[in-house]
């Protein structure tokens, strides 16, 4: 069992699925952080206590914070495994190519998939000051732990972090079109009956994702979020 699991994952095919099966962990990751992150317009009453709710979650059975660290540990290791499997992939590719269909590859691909390996890793580098700054206050300059919304509030009160969100935030969206829509090819569902149906679902993905992410930095630089 295990043997046939390492030969499956030596392949290509078994790479793009550990690509698609990581990558769907950590876009249900992105969309509930999101969705987190919208709570701001409640106020911040309603942002502490949901902070608070992700902290205690589980309690009395389990101590505080444990189901918040043990769905970081599962997202830490996705993100692992997803570029572990995407810089083996590359190699074994361009190892298999000759040159000169390397090149006119190269030429035809489009924009999303040439930025798709340094956007992830300025998305991981992205991540550990995300954490640093937020989770961790050690980046953050008026960091108090008991108020996340104040933490928010102050953070985005500063165009600079605001325009480093903003590109972070763009190249996710970037990174999420090309994964959707390969994604679709690994599982064998790309047809030209539904190639344009699979590239909207991707566009829109991404387009919601900055969307979503975008509003609360720019609420609270235009301030609308106080």
């Amino acid at each position: 069992m295990a043997a046939a699991a390492i030969a499956l994952y030596r392949s290509s095919i078994g790479k793009k699925a550990v690509m698609a099966i990581t990558g769907i962990i950590g876009y249900g990751f992105v969309i509930m952080h999101m969705v987190g992150n919208l709570k701001m317009f409640e106020g911040r009453d309603g942002f502490n206590h949901y902070a608070e709710f992700l902290r205690t979650v589980g309690e009395p059975a389990v101590p505080e914070r444990t189901l918040l660290w043990i769905i970081r540990i599962v997202l830490l290791v996705a993100v692992t495994a997803h570029v572990t499997a995407a810089i083996q992939l590359t190699r074994q590719g361009v190892a298999g190519r000759p040159t000169g269909y390397r090149v006119k590859r190269r030429v035809q691909a489009n924009f999303a998939s040439l930025t798709l390996r340094w956007g992830g890793l300025a998305l991981v580098l992205f991540l550990i000051y995300h954490l640093a700054h937020f989770t961790f206050g050690v980046a953050h300059h008026d960091f108090v732990r008991a108020d996340p919304y104040h933490n928010v509030v102050s953070a985005f009160s500063n165009p600079a972090i605001v325009g480093v969100y903003l590109i972070a935030v763009a190249a996710l969206a970037m990174h999420l079109f090309h994964g959707v829509w390969s994604m679709f090819q690994t599982l064998g569902l790309n047809r030209p009956s539904t190639d344009r149906l699979w590239r909207g679902l991707a566009v829109i993905s991404a387009l919601g994702l900055f969307a979503g992410f975008a509003t609360v930095p720019l609420s609270v630089l235009g301030g609308l979020i106080r």
